[in-house]
Order: C-alpha cells, then structure tokens, then sequence
C-alpha cells in the first residue's frame, strides 16, 4: 500500500472546515489533482454516501467511485475504487486555537498485474501531496476571511 500524508493548520473553525470538508464534492474546490468530484447520492453526507471523482494522474483522467464508510463529527473516510486501484481517504480536523489543524491521509492500493510495480509508483504518488495541501490551506483560509 502506498500511504500519502499530511496536515494544514487554518485560520477556519475546526467545526466550519469539517462541514467544508466532509462535502466531499468539495474536493474539486482544493485539490488541484482532482478537478471532478459529482456527489451521486443526493442528501446530507452520511455513511454510504457515494461520489464519482475525475482524478489525473501521470497526464490521464482517471475515473473513481468513492463511498463513505465512517463518518463521525471531526472524521470522514471514503474508499474509492476504479479497475486499476483501491483508494481510501481520511480527512481528520481538530481544534487549533480559534481555528484548526486538517490531517488528510490517502492510501492506495494497486489492483492487478500492476501491483508487482507499487513500490515503484510512491514517488508518483507524491507528487500530488503538496499541491493538495497548499490547495487545502489556501481554500479553509479564504473560506475563513470571508
């Protein structure tokens, strides 16, 4: 499993950038890695909740369906699967002062004959870490100012 991690410190209420955040239609808002994020099921966000994602990755668009499988007050997580990989995202927001601190964590796991080279594929991963955490602490501030 190939693990991507990090966190952002805010100037966002830890309760306003969870409600932000656990919209995970929202996505598309700050992670520059995924430019399409559609909610399929209509309603609140809750457990079983599912979401059709366009992530690019190495130059291609490639289609995940994510479903939330705990959801809890200052904790989401989502697996996402497509015919090439298993994905499983955490945000976890906690109180910061007046605002907060959002750890984001995503795990992939490589499905099929490609798996042997999944050691190989981490640095690829990566790189989508920190263009998604400065898209994630930039959005919570601006959120924060207005």
């Amino acid at each position: 499993m190939i693990t991507v991690a990090g966190s952002v410190e805010t100037k966002l209420s830890a309760e306003k950038a969870f409600a932000f955040l656990s919209e995970f239609e929202n996505t598309s808002k700050w992670d520059p890695g995924t430019p399409v994020m559609d909610k399929i099921t209509p309603g609140p966000v809750a457990v079983g909740h599912k979401y059709h994602a366009e992530a690019e990755f190495r130059g291609k668009r490639q289609s995940l369906i994510y479903e939330v499988i705990e959801l809890t007050g200052s904790h989401i997580k989502l697996r996402g699967e497509n015919k090439s990989v298993v994905s499983f995202d955490s945000i976890d927001v906690a109180p910061n002062g007046t605002g907060s601190v959002v750890k984001y964590t995503a795990e992939f796991s490589i499905k099929g004959p490609a798996k042997i080279i999944q050691p190989l594929l981490k640095p690829l991963f990566m790189q989508l870490r920190d263009p998604a955490l400065k898209g994630l602490r930039d959005t919570l501030n601006s959120l924060a100012a207005a």
